[in-house]
């Protein structure tokens, strides 16, 4: 984790305190880590797709490892880091190092939980990490934060509904798995900051 993106990415989250959504009363609390790994030419990201599960909002979408707080949590740090070693087998609290968060999202779509409000964090973990998937996700992987910037990787989520015109959402081809939603979100602000840092860098 000495790689030096990692460090200039973590003063880049620093300058700029994320937003944070306000919350009423009652309302329902969640995290995700973005866990990044050493790789050339850009650190790697991990995607999850979450397994098919009846009454899931997010049921075989592409997604980021999180989950609700647990009253067990002491912050959204860590429940970030617990959803991760639960979800994939890494927990980035005991093997990684936390750079900074980004800012808070919440559902757009009606059929996502009214009021919840979802903490992104950006944890390093080392070189050697894999994913172990536990029976909440069907598939992870691995890609590079170089490729997500590629403008292929753009591209649209044609979602379907009982009535009417299917509408668009803007996305991300990830090697065939299309990333849409408040993940896109995350990724979009996060993305922007990478490229920021890169250019500033090649600037100087």
């Amino acid at each position: 984790m000495t790689d030096p993106r990692f460090a200039a990415l973590e003063a880049a989250l620093a300058s700029r305190p994320a937003f944070r959504a306000s919350a009423g009363a009652g309302a329902g609390r969640a995290a995700v880590a973005l866990l990044l790994r050493p790789a050339t030419p850009d650190p790697e990201l991990l995607l999850i797709r979450r397994a098919e599960r009846e009454g899931d909002p997010w049921s075989g979408h592409m997604a980021l490892p999180g989950g609700r707080a647990s009253p067990a949590d002491v912050d959204a740090v860590a429940t970030a880091a617990r959803e991760s070693s639960e979800e994939v087998g890494i927990d980035p609290a005991r093997d990684g190092r936390l750079l900074g968060a980004l800012d808070e999202v919440a559902p757009r779509s009606s059929r996502g939980p009214e009021g919840l409000v979802v903490s992104p964090f950006v944890f390093a973990v080392g070189a050697d990490a894999e994913a172990m998937p536990n029976h909440e996700v069907q598939a992870a992987l691995w890609i590079s934060v170089a490729e997500l910037l590629r403008p292929e990787a753009v591209t649209e989520y044609l979602y379907e509904l009982a009535e009417g015109p299917a509408m668009r959402f803007p996305a991300f081809d990830a090697r065939g798995y299309v990333v849409w939603g408040m993940t896109h979100r995350i990724l979009t602000g996060f993305l922007e900051l990478y490229a920021q840092m890169v250019a500033e860098a090649a600037g100087s």
